[in-house]
C-alpha cells in the first residue's frame, strides 16, 4: 500500500470516528427514550373522554337528545346569558376577574358539581366562546370522577412547581370548546397553595391569556372551609347552588358574608331527587345581586 493510499485510509476512519456518536450518547438517548422527562410526557397529553350515554345517565345535558335534555338546556342557557353578560360587557365587575366564576355551595351535597359541569357543557356550545373548567375543590376532587375521565395532573401540581406551564395542566376534550384542568393529587398544604401568589398569577393569566374563555371553578362548600373564600379574593363571579326545601337561608347568609366585597353573585335554585338510577332532576331559578344588596 503506497503512503497516499495510507494517508487516505486513516483520513476515512477519522471521518467515520467523528459521524459516530460516543457510546455513553448513544447509552444516554436509549435512556431518554425508555424514561422520557417528565415535560416531555406532560406535552403528549391525552385528550380526555367525555361520554354522551354518561352525561345522559347522570342527568346532564348531552347531544343525546331528549325532552328532558331540551329542558334542561334552556333552563342553563338563561343562567348562562346572564353570566356572559357579565364576563364580556363592562360593568361593575373589575375586569381582570369578569371572566372568572367560581360554582359553590352553602354546604355539601346541593349539586354544585352538576351545576359546575352543565355550565362549561352549555358554554361550550356558543360558538365564539371557549370554556375551562377548573376542579378546584381540592380537598374532595369530583369533576374528573364524575365524568369518568381518569386521573391526571392538575392545579395542585401546577401550585407545587412541578410544571412551570400552565397549558401542561389543560386537557383539550373531545367536546369542542371545552377544556379542563383537573384538581391534581390531594395536599396537606392546599389552603396556602390556593392563597399564594401563583394562584394568583395564574387567575391573572387565565383571565388575560385568552379573550374569548370563560373559566369556571368547581369550588368546595363556603362554609367550615377556608379554601373557598381564599379562592374569592381572585375571583369576579360566584353562582352558590342553593337546594331547594333543604338549605337554611341564615346558611346562605352566613356563607355569601364572607365573600370578597368585589364578587357578583348569582344563585342556582335546585332541588336533587336521588334515584335507584343514580339520576338527577334538578328546577333551577337565577338570582343575581352585588354587595351592596347583601344586606337586603
Amino acid at each position: 500500500m503506497s503512503t497516499i493510499e495510507k494517508a487516505m485510509g486513516k483520513l476515512a476512519q477519522q471521518a467515520l470516528a467523528k459521524e459516530k456518536p460516543p457510546e455513553s450518547a448513544v447509552e444516554d438517548q436509549q435512556a431518554m427514550e425508555a424514561n422520557p422527562p417528565t415535560g416531555a410526557a406532560v406535552k403528549d397529553k391525552p385528550v380526555l373522554q367525555i361520554d354522551s350515554a354518561v352525561l345522559k345517565r347522570l342527568g346532564m345535558l348531552s347531544d343525546i337528545r331528549s325532552r328532558e335534555t331540551r329542558v334542561l338546556s334552556d333552563e342553563y342557557r338563561g343562567i348562562k346569558r346572564k353570566l356572559l353578560k357579565n364576563a364580556f360587557e363592562p360593568g361593575l365587575i373589575p375586569q381582570n376577574k369578569r371572566n372568572l366564576i367560581m360554582v359553590t355551595s352553602a354546604n355539601p351535597g346541593e349539586g354544585k358539581t352538576f351545576t359546575s359541569i352543565n355550565l362549561a357543557l352549555s358554554l361550550a356550545l356558543e360558538k365564539d366562546k371557549t370554556v375551562l373548567l377548573i376542579d378546584s375543590d381540592v380537598l374532595k376532587p369530583t369533576v374528573s370522577k364524575t365524568l369518568g375521565i381518569g386521573q391526571h395532573m392538575g392545579l395542585m401540581e401546577y401550585l407545587l412547581g412541578q410544571t412551570d406551564d400552565v397549558a401542561d395542566v389543560i386537557y383539550h376534550t373531545n367536546i369542542p370548546n371545552l377544556r379542563i384542568m383537573p384538581a391534581g393529587m390531594p395536599h396537606h398544604l392546599s389552603n396556602e397553595l390556593l392563597a399564594s401568589e401563583k394562584m394568583r398569577a395564574l387567575t391573572e393569566e387565565l383571565n388575560s391569556r385568552y379573550s374569548d374563555r370563560v373559566v369556571l371553578f368547581d369550588s368546595p362548600p363556603v362554609l367550615g372551609v377556608n379554601e373557598t373564600v381564599v379562592l374569592s379574593n381572585f375571583i369576579g363571579q360566584a353562582v352558590v347552588v342553593v337546594e331547594q326545601d333543604k338549605t337554611k337561608l341564615a346558611a346562605v347568609k352566613s356563607a355569601v358574608l364572607q365573600f370578597s366585597e368585589e364578587l357578583a353573585i348569582g344563585y342556582v335554585m335546585n332541588k336533587a331527587v336521588h334515584g335507584k338510577t343514580g339520576t338527577y332532576g334538578y328546577g333551577y331559578g337565577y338570582g343575581y345581586g352585588y354587595e351592596e344588596e347583601r344586606s337586603a
